[in-house]
């Protein structure tokens, strides 16, 4: 399998948990209506280490820009590889929101409420306010990748001892899980721009009945907020653990 053709499917799988836990949540007479922001971050952190697990050995598992970006930023990745990879991410995140729409057909007509059917496709503010919004999705982001590089570094996990490979998944999930239960509230924590933008150009073209608009005027947030906090935060790493 290419690293491209990993990264689609990854990023497909990665939707198709994520978006679906918030559909379970969100979407009426779904058996986890009303389950709360809890199940939703808990689904989001586990969506991410399945993801990891099943396509980390093929590209390193990047299933978002923000990481390809920001890895490229601090040479850990090759930049002539950074348009296929984001390519790949966008495309495989839309599939698996279609996936998610077709898996719960019957529930979209018998949810009344627009703006959660716009919620299982992609983030929305809970405040609208443009500088705190790009704020959050900023250090959401800065976090993330933080957060990743420090926990695969050799120091944390050593290459070649299996824990890289066998155990990194699973923080990298929890580390996605943390970031959701405590930083998620302000903007529903993108931290992804494929994540948000593959799944609302889905909601924008899918025969969703009373779905209502996409909110194309906010969806630049969470595209350039994580873009600009997954370099932010390769950055810091870069600064602090030079040797890593």
């Amino acid at each position: 399998m290419s690293p491209y053709l990993a990264e689609y499917l990854g990023t497909l799988l990665l939707l198709l948990l994520g978006d679906g836990v918030v559909a379970n949540v969100v979407l009426a007479k779904t058996k986890g209506h009303n389950s709360g922001w809890i199940v939703i971050a808990a689904g989001w952190g586990l969506a991410v280490a399945i993801a990891v697990y099943c396509t980390g050995a093929i590209s390193g598992a990047h299933l978002n820009p923000a990481v390809t970006v920001g890895l490229a930023a601090i040479g850990k990745f090759e930049a002539a590889l950074v348009p296929g990879y984001l390519a790949a991410q966008i495309a495989g995140a839309f599939s698996g929101a279609v996936l998610v729409w077709l898996m719960h057909l019957p529930h979209w007509r018998e949810t009344p409420d627009a703006g959660a059917k716009l919620a299982v496709f992609s983030t929305g503010p809970a405040i609208r306010h443009t500088p705190a919004n790009l704020v959050s999705e900023i250090l959401g982001t800065a976090v993330l990748v933080l957060g990743v590089l420090a926990i695969l570094s050799p120091a944390n996990l050593q290459p070649g001892s299996g824990f890289d490979t066998g155990f990194g998944p699973v923080l990298v999930g929890l580390l996605v899980g943390s970031i959701g239960l405590s930083l998620g509230g302000p903007t529903g924590y993108a931290i992804n721009p494929a994540r948000d933008l593959g799944p609302r150009l889905a909601h924008a073209l899918l025969p969703i009945p009373g779905k209502g608009g996409s909110d194309w005027g906010y969806a630049w947030i969470p595209v350039v907020g994580p873009l600009l906090g997954g370099v932010l935060g390769a950055c810091v790493f870069r600064a602090f653990w030079p040797a890593a």
